[in-house]
């Protein structure tokens, strides 16, 4: 039997979810490439068990995590059975719908036939009654925003999802699904953009819009894959990303112009008595519009380097503009 660390809470940091009662880890734990098939449930549970004991409580997923799809969230229904359910108040637990999940014209995109029938499926998969956030996954262009926010918006009143969000949401985009939710009598809780030091285009206006609606911020891929935890500088080893699963980061995307960059931001790291990655996490939550982190790990020793990330939090002006002249910013 599992028998959480009783001093879980003491070390990590808890930051507001925009204007909502609701505190996250800054760092939290995605359960994307590392709880499909292709890892031992043996490692899976070592990883959950270890972000808990050190105070992440929030565990993201999505319904067609894997591979192969829905596998993430039927792996971690057997693991809330076997370790969870004790705890399911100290947690929050999040799934998504947005891309392809199944065959044919209703399981894909936007629509509210798409929406409410993945998170059924999500819940039974996850042994689940409800998830603490549901998010829209990506914006569909084809399906009025008014019916994806209404149906995000019934699934707050039905009780499946106490908070929904949304993700790969632009500027103008978000503050349209903002307002939309907002006029029908429901926050948006918080949304999930792809950022990090190599991917700032959500200092486009979206980080600000966030901010100003009361809305959360949590990003996703803040180490680029593995490129900004350093793992590529040597070259690709067999069992990195790249070359294991490359469905998301491809070795021909990491090329000589992005790991002289990395080269030098790693560099910086070393000055500051700290990884590339942890210095990289640190810089994307300088700024408390940012509510929490979400990284991916594929064995514990990541997640405890990850959390000592609090070691060093703080930048000084030169080393931010040192960090803007390297990324050409």
């Amino acid at each position: 039997m599992y028998n959480p660390s009783e001093n879980r809470y003491d070390n990590m940091l808890y930051r507001r979810c925009g204007k909502s009662g609701l505190l996250l880890p800054a760092i939290s734990l995605g359960l994307w490439h590392n709880f499909g098939n292709i890892t031992p449930f043996c490692v899976q549970q070592s990883l959950l068990r270890t972000a808990f004991d050190n105070g992440i409580t929030h565990f993201d997923l999505a319904n067609n995590y894997g591979p192969p799809y829905g596998e993430a969230e039927r792996n971690f229904g057997i693991h809330m059975e076997r370790d969870w359910r004790p705890y399911r108040d100290e947690l929050v637990i999040s799934t998504k719908a947005g891309y392809d999940m199944w065959k044919g014209p209703y399981g894909n995109h936007g629509s509210r036939k798409y929406l409410m029938a993945s998170l059924d499926q999500s819940l039974k998969r996850m042994h689940l009654d409800y998830v603490d956030i549901f998010y829209h996954h990506r914006p569909d262009p084809d399906t009025p925003i008014e019916e994806t926010m209404q149906a995000l918006h019934d699934i707050v009143r039905s009780g499946k999802a106490l908070y929904v969000g949304i993700s790969n949401y632009n500027a103008e985009q978000a503050e349209i699904a903002i307002k939309t939710l907002k006029n029908m009598g429901t926050h948006l809780l918080i949304h999930q953009p792809n950022y990090s030091m190599l991917n700032r285009t959500a200092e486009n206006g979206l980080i600000d819009v966030l901010a100003n609606e009361g809305v959360g911020c949590i990003a996703f891929s803040p180490l680029a894959g593995g490129v900004l935890a350093g793992r590529y500088l040597e070259g690709f080893s067999a069992d990195s990303r790249a070359m294991h699963d490359p469905r998301y980061l491809r070795p021909e995307s990491i090329t000589d112009e992005k790991i002289n960059i990395v080269r030098k931001l790693n560099e910086l790291a070393g000055k500051r008595g700290q990884t590339m990655a942890q210095m990289a996490l640190a810089w994307i939550l300088r700024t408390e519009n940012i509510t929490s982190v979400l990284v991916g790990a594929s064995k514990p020793e990541q997640i405890l380097e990850n959390i000592k990330v609090f070691e060093n939090a703080e930048f000084s002006d030169e080393e931010l503009a040192e960090i803007d002249l390297i990324l050409g910013k």
